[in-house]
């Protein structure tokens, strides 16, 4: 079938209402204030108690804040072990467990790797660290995270976050994903750039799928699920992660009842589990999404509500 002619098809099932609504610039609004806990769906459900009592042991600390820094640290993973030796959810290295670990579950074992001990522990050796930098020059938040991530020493010597490329990327990157996971009281609206993304995606419906196809010439204009969205939103200004499961962080989280044109929606295995999300679509109204689906698909409209939905984020 001849692209304009599915085009055209495509166009004609959707409602006349979706279709009008995408053309219509609407002013974008500033973020609505964050609550005291952790987005619903950004945290693995057996961490949100964890995440939310202990990211209030001190006030540079928030729920949001630690689920950034262990998130950035491990990508949630419990068994994570980096090159360099740290080990568990919040990469402890073995001698800065030993001297900041402790037995939060009682089990009778300090462990790095059980996340019940390291997620009370990390907590702590985060607000031990904003004291120790507390006098020095610049934002506390991220002389603390400096900290966490190059020593105290560091921090103090250097009078703020230190100019090593891995601990000021990893400052900006958790400063950066907080919001992400810091629950909304309210969702702002859908911005201009939002409908730009959301008119790149109309103008690619019918096109084949293709396993990490970003569009390319080298890949005949194509696209797997989460290169499309990244593809829609560079026309519109907006840099994404290449991935659905990254993206997930890219952005504000939004309710199902708030979901605007241009938000991206996403999917996963387990509902719960955020580190399970296997694909991405741009919601287009009225429970329709645009999405590169699988190889052997074209890119087309599909319902969202599916069992697998876990939730959106609002990229701009």
């Amino acid at each position: 079938m001849q692209r304009s002619l599915w085009l055209g098809i495509a166009l004609a099932a959707a409602p006349v209402v979706l279709i009008s609504g995408l053309v219509v610039t609407v002013a974008a609004m500033g973020s609505p204030p964050a609550t005291d806990a952790v987005q619903p769906g950004t945290v693995p459900a057996a961490y949100i108690g964890l995440i939310e009592t202990y990211g209030r042991s001190c006030a540079p600390l928030t729920p949001a804040r630690l689920a950034a820094q262990l998130y950035q640290e491990s990508k949630f993973d419990a068994a994570a072990v980096s090159p360099v030796g740290a080990r568990g959810i919040a990469q402890f290295m073995p001698a800065t467990w030993g001297a900041h670990g402790f037995d939060a579950n009682g089990d009778g074992a300090a462990n790095p790797n059980d996340p019940e001990d390291a997620i009370p522990a990390a907590a702590a050796y985060d607000c031990e660290l904003a004291k120790r930098v507390a006098r020095v020059p610049g934002d506390l938040v991220s002389n603390m995270l400096a900290a966490y991530n190059a020593g105290p020493y560091a921090v103090l010597q250097h009078g703020g976050i230190p100019p090593f490329a891995e601990t000021r990327g990893y400052v900006a990157r958790i400063r950066q994903l907080e919001e992400a996971f810091a629950q909304k009281v309210t969702a702002p609206r859908t911005s201009a750039t939002a409908a730009v993304a959301v008119r790149f995606a109309f103008g690619v419906l019918g096109t084949p799928y293709r396993w990490g196809g970003e569009g390319t010439p080298e890949d005949g204009g194509r696209f797997d699920c989460s290169g499309l969205m990244q593809a829609a939103y560079r026309v519109a200004g907006v840099t994404l992660p290449r991935t659905s499961r990254e993206q997930w962080f890219a952005g504000r989280h939004v309710d199902r009842s708030s979901l605007q044109p241009g938000d991206l929606v996403f999917f996963a295995f387990d509902t719960h589990d955020p580190r399970t999300i296997h694909h991405v679509g741009l919601y287009v109204g009225h429970g329709y999404m645009i999405n590169a689906p699988h190889t052997g698909a074209v890119i087309r409209f599909d319902p969202i509500d599916e069992a697998d939905y876990i939730g959106a984020i609002r990229a701009a």
